[in-house]
């Protein structure tokens, strides 16, 4: 089967599995798990892989990823990896659907709290699987192989543990074979079923800011008798607002205390304060000079108090790089599978996401792919809610929602893209 008979009998087999797709997304949705527990999520996965009569399902790659072979039936070739995220944030769900999560970790560190995949993720895994029940279907007219990858932890793992694409790849996930593309989507706020793509940084580097600072603790009557912390961290936690003015101006920088923490109670002055926060900004060159700010600033506020306060830059994700040869090469397919009025090049955004060590290493593309009733606005520069829809609600927050009809078109563009690559048409070169 060849060119644009095997794309129609692609999309024939997608709408044949798009209600098992929403399904599984329902059942996702409802039974979420945060970062490095996601044992029951990849046990799911897992369990329906290995119906497919796959070359292969590894489980258990840092921790409960899952990778799943397929090698088609017209001989060795190009290696097309898909990738999805399986895990779920501590959020409270509002979103109001019918399959909402109402679940509790009470042992996650920190906890306890509520989950809820309250950034798609469970549409990313949904969808992938679907392609996957769709490729097994026409193995016999693939040549090469594709990997379905389950990643988890995508959202980090609790401090202290190792986890994600990183630990994957250490892990040899994607050694035998090693990809020759990655491709994945996230789900964006974006307008139902459209395509957006960036050439060059499509998400930003991140890294985990923790900072401590350690005073003396002393009665809170007697403050005079100890050093405390408290200030120093109300002083960190506003400077850490204007180190944006240390670096160029047209470099975008944020720096976001998340958490704040400390031992003691109302008439205690406590002897330490942890916060937690994050950095994130669209260049290695800005982050290390973001860094270097922040630990000078840190360092000398607690000095002026008399206190100390070390820094630490944890769990660090490099910018995702849609290399300009790799998008040109696929813009035929992305047109093909949305429309052409459909596919847009979009702003980056100061998200990350470690899809970053697979697309960087071994070449590819990472999309978004519209899930909410929105719209371009006039000027074509930004999003705006389509009147009487359910509005515009960004990732991570409690309401954020994805309607169920951006999945036949999450599939098919899981599908056209392994099947093009596979033939020789989505190749850097080929436009």
């Amino acid at each position: 089967m060849e060119g644009n008979d095997l794309h129609a009998r692609l999309d024939e087999l997608a709408q044949a599995v798009e209600a098992k797709v929403i399904g599984w997304r329902h059942h996702l949705h409802a039974h979420p798990e945060l970062s490095n527990r996601e044992v029951n999520t990849a046990r799911y996965v897992a369990d329906r892989l290995e119906r497919l009569g796959l070359d292969g399902v590894r489980t258990g790659i840092a921790g409960h990823g899952v990778v799943g072979v397929l090698r088609g039936g017209r001989g060795e070739g190009r290696v097309m990896a898909l990738r999805a995220d399986i895990d779920a944030l501590p959020v409270r769900e509002t979103s109001g659907v019918e399959f909402v999560s109402t679940v509790v970790d009470a042992d996650y560190p920190g906890g306890p709290f509520p989950v809820a995949h309250a950034c798609g993720h469970d549409t990313h895994t949904a969808m992938l699987m679907g392609a996957a029940e769709v490729l097994a279907q026409v193995r016999d007219d693939l040549p090469g192989t594709v990997l379905f990858v389950f990643q988890p932890a995508e959202e980090g793992p609790p401090l202290g543990e190792d986890g994600g694409a990183r630990a994957m790849i250490t892990e040899g996930a994607l050694d035998d074979p090693s990809p020759s593309m990655v491709f994945g989507m996230h789900i964006a706020p974006t307008p139902l079923n459209t395509v957006a793509y960036r050439a060059g940084v499509q998400y930003a580097a991140s890294s985990v800011l923790e900072i401590t600072v350690t005073g003396e603790q002393v009665h809170g009557s007697t403050p005079w008798l100890g050093i405390d912390p408290m200030p120093v961290a109300a002083e960190i936690i506003t400077a850490m607002g204007q180190i944006y003015r240390q670096v160029p101006a047209t470099d975008p920088l944020t720096i976001s205390i998340g958490h704040v923490s400390d031992v003691g109670r109302f008439n205690i002055i406590g002897g330490r304060i942890t916060l937690l926060g994050t950095v994130r900004c669209l260049s290695q060159a800005t982050m290390e000079r973001a860094e270097a700010a922040i630990e000078r600033t840190v360092r000398h506020i607690a000095l002026a108090y008399g206190a100390e306060a070390g820094t630490r830059f944890r769990q660090p994700v490099p910018a995702v790089h849609n290399a300009p040869e790799w998008v040109d090469a696929a813009l035929g397919t992305l047109r093909r599978v949305a429309g052409a009025d459909r596919v847009f090049e979009c702003p980056p955004t100061l998200g990350y996401d470690d899809v970053s060590e697979f697309v960087n290493r071994y070449g590819g593309l990472y999309v978004m792919l519209g899930g909410q009733d929105s719209r371009l606005n006039a000027e074509g520069t930004g999003i705006e809610p389509v009147p009487g829809g359910r509005g515009v609600v960004p990732n991570h927050h409690p309401a954020f929602y994805a309607d169920d009809a951006a999945l036949l078109t999450g599939v098919r563009l899981h599908l056209h893209v392994t099947a093009d690559h596979l033939a020789g048409a989505l190749v850097p070169g080929t436009t």
